[in-house]
């Protein structure tokens, strides 16, 4: 049977049998991680310059973003019914969406700052004090929440007689509100690739210049950069596919089993964006010296009092840093 404008019962069934054990999974490793890498940042680095501000407010976003998981599992759980209210619904899903975002954001930002550092070694961006890029990050989280803010009014709806919890359900007429939430969850993926796209290929491109790409560890550096940029496409990409083919199926008829394929691809899609806070970590221990340091002895458990060395810290002219320092 096809329907062009009526909505069919979505069963979730795929949902409720994939997702919980999904969800706790990157919930366990993602708040371990990340979960220390805010401990390591507030109580050992010392020495703290723009790209360690920006660091943190990445971890920071992440971990909140991993603190809401418990609840979607539960609700996967539950058979897709929402059981903590309409009020914590609307709560917890803007805190998944400003926290995904706020990570997409704050990545972006450190690819934008490695670029900086080392194309244009001289720009004085290059010397932004801590302080400077604190205001920096607050005002991103300002716009972040601006863009967002929205999704605090009543969202949850009743279907079916059970309390569901989503604010992508396929089925919701394309009001102005629903259209502007799909539009900026398609840009927050499409124009962060692009700027990270750049800046990797422009790195790569200048240290190759340079002849700093036969360094062993500049070599291991410019893998791990690939390795990012993969690990946001893959985590990214699904959904936002996924979500243009829906786009797609709306603009003509469509039956019920196509709509219950797609809304479990797509939900499926949107939990691997969780995947990449769960690894973002790996960022924080790659791009950050001290961070390496500390994570190092802490990991094995040393007593030894941690020294932080700030004379890496300290540079501020990348022309006069050492190859490896150009990454890190």
């Amino acid at each position: 049977m096809n329907y062009s404008n009526s909505c069919c019962p979505v069963e979730g069934n795929v949902l409720t049998k994939v997702l919980p054990a999904l969800l706790i999974f990157i919930f366990v490793l993602g708040v371990f991680a990340n979960g220390l890498a805010l401990w390591v940042f507030c109580y050992y680095v010392k020495s703290w310059k723009s790209s360690t501000v920006f660091l943190f407010n990445l971890a920071l976003a992440d971990f909140l973003l991993l603190s809401a998981l418990p609840f979607r599992a539960t609700y996967y759980l539950s058979g897709m019914v929402w059981a903590f209210g309409d009020a914590f619904c609307r709560i917890s899903l803007f805190m998944l969406a400003m926290n995904r975002l706020g990570s997409i954001i704050f990545l972006t930002v450190i690819a934008v700052d490695r670029y900086l550092r080392v194309v244009y070694p001289h720009h004085h961006l290059n010397s932004m004090t801590a302080p400077k890029a604190a205001c920096v990050a607050a005002g991103l989280w300002v716009i972040n929440i601006s863009l967002l803010g929205y999704m605090l009014d009543p969202k949850a709806f009743m279907l079916n007689d059970k309390q569901q919890c989503e604010s992508f359900w396929i089925c919701r007429p394309m009001t102005a509100i629903v259209t502007m939430r799909k539009c900026i969850y398609f840009l927050s993926f499409c124009i962060p690739l692009s700027v990270i796209l750049f800046c990797t290929a422009r790195i790569v491109s200048q240290l190759r210049e340079r002849q700093l790409n036969k360094h062993s560890k500049i070599k291991r550096a410019l893998c791990f950069i690939i390795v990012v940029v993969f690990m946001f496409v893959v985590c990214f990409l699904p959904s936002n596919v996924t979500q243009l083919v829906i786009w797609t199926k709306l603009t003509s008829s469509w039956c019920c089993q196509t709509m219950e394929n797609l809304t479990t691809l797509f939900y499926i899609t949107i939990s691997l964006t969780y995947m990449n806070s769960m690894m973002n970590p790996v960022v924080y221990y790659f791009c950050n010296p001290t961070f390496k340091r500390i994570y190092n002895k802490v990991v094995r458990f040393s007593k030894i009092p941690v020294e932080t060395d700030t004379r890496e810290d300290k540079t501020q002219d990348t022309a006069s840093q050492t190859p490896s320092q150009l990454i890190n």
